[in-house]
């Protein structure tokens, strides 16, 4: 006669402690969907904020090509007024036009570091994800 294997009851106790594979499968797929959600929630949220920076790096950008312009203008405006010899005009002109060079200046210093917070990749995303997959890896060579 052949002993028929016993069969278990469902309940967790002292001698049910470890799962089986399935189980243990089913746990890393469920968590990998979990990590993957969050991972990809953490890059689309780091993205919009960098979209951020680099509006307001376009906008500040923008007004300091504006300053610079009206800078332009003002130059013309002292070139032409330092031909007519009057001397009162051009000198106010020239200062106006440094004034407005210096603003715009200004303006192109921190549009600059606004459009360098927002580098096109997402990378403390990209960095925490690469450390989930290596840690999986790791994790199935043992």
């Amino acid at each position: 006669m052949t002993a028929t294997p016993q069969v278990r009851p469902n309940h967790p106790g002292p001698d049910h402690a470890e799962k089986s594979t399935a189980e243990l499968v089913r746990d890393l797929t469920d968590q990998m969907g979990k990590l993957v959600r969050t991972e990809v929630t953490l890059a689309v949220r780091e993205a919009k904020g960098k979209a951020k920076h680099a509006g307001v790096g376009a906008a500040i950008a923008g007004a300091g090509g504006l300053f610079a312009f009206y800078g332009g203008g003002v130059l013309v405006a002292a070139c032409v007024l330092l031909l007519s010899l009057a001397l009162p005009a051009w000198a106010a002109a020239l200062i106006v036009a440094g004034v407005l060079f210096v603003i715009a200046g200004i303006a192109v210093l921190m549009a600059r570091k606004e459009l360098k917070q927002s580098a096109p990749m997402p990378s403390p995303a990209v960095e925490s994800a690469k450390e989930d997959i290596h840690a999986v890896k790791e994790a199935r060579k043992q």
